[in-house]
């Protein structure tokens, strides 16, 4: 069957992950998209027209990451990827700790599905395998695969996650600065071991952080608490640091959203959003304030043929 003249579209949600104290484990899909179409065409060319977030940047052929992503499945699946015409419109920061490279991994993966509809089926854990080799780790592609709150975790079988529903009352808050943070470097300030008690603290809060966004958003200002990552980065982001510590020290659920540099407030309804809002707004105004919803589908593809 050829797929030549087969289009998709795509569409891939934000995500939060290392929420809190849930390092490397914990991740959320926020309602922020980046959009794909991609056609199948008979050359063998691939041509990629990228607007908003990271044009004039990122790779527009071959090079590009979505397009690695998308040869990368179809080579899984023993499939000859097509000449490719792709249209990204990107409006999630890159290098701001909102999942950018996560979603660049998931939209290719999710337009190989769409193109091989018919061809070759990909289960859950297919996609989930494919994000977690190509991204390095599935907290922040769970999420972005399949929305809501995630807990993910990898064994001898490979990665694995569990969806949970957040709580309707959570109103995220997502402040985005100007400048960026790359992963490796914010990954690279930590320590390889960390004290006996701060690992226990870590996991009681892990342990509350998923009861306070699925049952109780009132716990969350404690369920946020971290010794594990976040104060071993504080020193590559201050101005973050400081915005994480002045909503905390006013009672708003703050943390480092991904790698930084951005700040995630999760807000246990919506007035408590507004006011949280309102306070980086009189004191960094220079931070842009989005006001999400949790996204609970996850990545969507659409075919036309």
């Amino acid at each position: 069957m050829s797929i030549v003249g087969r289009k998709v579209s795509v569409r891939v949600p934000a995500t939060s992950a290392n929420l809190g104290p849930g390092f490397d484990t914990l991740g959320m899909a926020l309602a922020f998209y980046d959009e794909l179409e991609v056609e199948a065409v008979a050359d063998n060319n691939v041509i990629v027209e990228v607007n908003g977030e990271g044009a004039g940047e990122v790779p527009t052929d071959e090079n590009n990451l979505v397009v690695k992503c998308i040869q990368h499945t179809f080579n899984h699946f023993g499939q000859k990827m097509p000449g490719l015409r792709i249209k990204a419109h990107n409006i999630i920061p890159h290098g701001r700790g909102m999942g950018s490279s996560g979603a660049a991994v998931v939209s290719g993966i999710i337009a190989a599905k769409g193109l091989l509809e018919g061809i070759v089926s990909m289960s859950n854990s297919d996609l989930l395998e494919l994000a977690t080799e190509l991204e390095g780790h599935p907290d922040n592609v769970a999420p972005a695969l399949f929305g809501g709150l995630n807990i993910a975790w990898e064994d001898e079988n490979g990665p694995h996650n569990k969806k949970l529903f957040v709580h309707r009352g959570v109103s995220p808050l997502e402040l985005v600065p100007s400048h960026t943070m790359s992963t490796a470097k914010a990954r690279s300030l930590q320590p390889e071991s960390v004290p006996h008690e701060d690992a226990v603290f870590n996991v009681s809060r892990s342990a509350l952080l998923v009861a306070a966004l699925t049952q109780s958003p009132e716990l969350l200002l404690a369920a946020t608490e971290d010794r594990l990552h976040q104060d071993y980065r504080a020193e590559a982001m201050p101005e973050t640091n400081a915005l994480v510590q002045l909503m905390r020290e006013n009672g708003h659920a703050a943390v480092v959203s991904g790698a930084g540099p951005s700040v995630l407030v999760l807000a246990s309804d919506p007035a408590e959003r507004l006011a949280a809002a309102k306070l980086a707004a009189e004191k960094y105004p220079q931070w842009r304030a989005l006001l999400l919803a949790v996204d609970f589908k996850g990545a969507t593809v659409v075919t036309h043929q």
